[in-house]
């Protein structure tokens, strides 16, 4: 697949599909076992995954932080002309080295100071020994989360989409029926769910692997010329993707203590199943900047913006799509998500509807907000990636966190990124419109 003159439109759609089965069986793994341990252990276990997910948004993100990064400059370059094939390899490498370092890095982390971490995001006495007990299992296999995306990530680059998305489908059905295996049939409970979901991840890695072997392969190990100045340009491409990620888990950490502090356990655990339908959602706002980055960056690499923009608006229309039908399911049917992912009391599914419809309506910009910082990476626009980035995942809306309960009543706290995704969908707008005209002036010189 040639991403400079294959027709755009059937070559988005195959790397969306592609995409969007790796991205949404990726959030199975929280999903599932947020519904079976919901099940097995009531409120209190969705409660515990809730303090859990910030480590999965840090994990995921410092993956996608090379991953991204690193493949954006590998696509670019990749589009100016076969000279620049030992270029792109050498950004490869710089990236694997990255990865390799924020392995060890997290690994350490969580296997000596998992307590520390759990309780800075949120946990109580109460939740702490099931949140662990999740835990004990992934803590041998860490590597294997940010390899994923990382490899993911350089796979699609590749032209090689579809055995990234069969790799994390294999872990992703394993996962599933390896979470009703070990929770209920083996009696485990929460540690099988996170039992599922640390095998899952290897056998995903794995078969990712495949593709070193394949005739589709052109990676390559390159030694870096500058591999301080790689890994540099790499972070600061990739941060944005990186911080999406990380700001879930810092705004989950604010919202698990503001919840706790005035309203209870009840709307957290409702806000545990709102953490897993956003995963959902963020995962279709992915799939739409994974499908069309490699596709801009190496059309900016080739300088034609004629292309540039048709894959933009492929990539837009697929937004408002996304935007439109998870508003609507979760604004029509919010109780059946509640019932999804746990055994819920009476009290719950009196006060769900109402929360979830006051969240939900944020659903409506986030795919567009998101894709976003893709398509900014990909004309190499690092500097309003990052401020999109950082503006709606902790800027604006950690503000909104600790403003709107106290001025205007606890269950204002729901509306918190309803209003965040409005501004920053203003900006969005006025940045790809300005971007759209500057690109056209700089390539028809």
């Amino acid at each position: 697949m040639n991403f400079l003159t294959d027709k755009i439109k059937p070559m988005y759609l195959k790397y969306l599909y592609a995409a969007f089965g790796s991205a949404l069986i990726s959030s199975i793994y929280g999903i599932v076992d947020m519904a079976m341990v919901g099940r097995y252990q009531g409120p209190d276990g969705t409660a515990a995954l809730a303090i859990v997910s910030p480590v999965w948004n840090i994990i995921y993100s410092l993956g996608l932080l090379m991953g991204i990064g690193g493949s954006v400059y590998f696509s670019i370059l990749r589009g100016r002309s076969e000279e620049y094939h030992k270029k792109s390899n050498e950004y490869f490498t710089a990236s694997l080295i990255g990865v390799l370092f924020l392995s060890i890095l997290s690994w350490i982390g969580i296997i000596f100071f998992d307590s520390e971490l759990l309780k800075f995001f949120g946990s109580n006495d109460e939740l702490l020994h099931l949140a662990k007990s999740y835990l004990f299992p992934i803590k041998f296999v860490v590597p294997c989360f940010l390899f994923n995306q990382f490899l993911a990530a350089f796979l699609r680059n590749d032209g090689n989409p579809v055995l990234a998305t069969r790799a994390v489908l294999f872990g992703g059905i394993f996962n599933v029926i390896g979470d009703y295996f070990f929770v209920f049939t083996l009696d485990m409970g929460i540690m099988g769910a996170g039992l599922a979901t640390a095998i899952g991840s290897v056998l995903s890695f794995l078969m990712m692997l495949r593709h070193f072997r394949s005739e589709k392969n052109s990676l390559e190990i390159k030694k870096p010329e500058k591999l301080l100045t790689m890994i540099k340009e790499i972070t600061e491409t990739g941060f944005s993707t990186f911080f999406i990620d990380i700001a879930m888990g810092i705004l989950t950490i604010f919202f698990n203590r503001q919840i706790l502090k005035y309203l209870g356990t009840s709307e957290l655990s409702i806000y545990g199943v709102i953490i897993n339908i956003s995963t959902f959602v963020q995962c279709c706002a992915y799939s739409i900047g994974q499908a069309s980055q490699p596709i801009i960056s190496a059309n900016f690499g080739a300088e034609n913006e004629k292309r540039i923009r048709e894959t933009l608006k492929y990539s837009l229309i697929t937004a408002a799509f996304f935007g439109i039908a998870w508003t609507l399911v979760i604004e029509l049917f919010p109780n059946l998500f509640i019932n999804i992912f746990m055994k819920p009391t009476e009290e719950i599914l009196k006060l769900a509807p109402a929360i979830l419809s006051s969240y939900g309506i944020s659903f409506l910009l986030l795919p567009f907000n998101i894709f976003s910082t893709y398509y900014f990476q990909a004309i190499m626009k690092p500097r309003t990636s990052f401020i999109v980035s950082v503006a709606r995942g902790a800027l604006i809306s950690g503000i909104l966190i600790y403003i709107l309960p106290t001025v205007f009543g606890p269950n204002s706290i729901w509306f918190t990124m309803v209003i965040t995704e409005l501004i920053v969908a203003i900006y969005v707008a006025y940045k790809i419109k300005s971007f759209n005209n500057e690109l056209k002036i700089k390539f028809s010189k």
